[in-house]
């Protein structure tokens, strides 16, 4: 019997039953911690970019580029929480005279930081 296109490039058979079945695995990929973003990015590409999120899981790359998407999106989220509060003068002192006040102006920010970064980084 002649082998396989599959079998000429190394690949393995499995036998169930009547059928032999392709061992297929995916590559191996390093583990990274992927923090809320990168489930965001994650749940948008299995929702809406089906395609890529094939190729990603398919070339061993998806949790490296969930990792780095949610690294990039925590740092701009940072640094627009900070730029923000700078603009808007909300200090320590406020904190310490008004504290009610300060939380409101901060939960205010982190909504429109978050927003940015959704439409920005998360939602593309």
């Amino acid at each position: 019997m002649a082998k396989t296109i599959f079998e000429e490039l190394g690949g393995k058979y499995e036998r169930q039953g009547d059928y032999l079945i392709p061992c297929i695995a995916l590559p191996a990929e390093e583990k990274q911690p992927i923090g809320t973003w990168g489930q965001r990015h994650l749940d948008y590409l299995k929702q809406y970019r089906k395609v890529t999120y094939t190729n990603l899981l398919t070339s061993g790359r998806l949790n490296a580029y969930l990792a780095d998407i949610d690294r990039q999106a925590q740092e701009r989220f940072e640094r627009l929480i900070e730029g923000m509060k700078q603009a808007q003068g909300i200090t320590e002192r406020l904190k310490e005279e008004n504290a009610l006040e300060w939380t409101g102006r901060l939960n205010n920010i982190r909504a429109y930081a978050r927003e940015v970064i959704e439409r920005e980084i998360i939602y593309i």
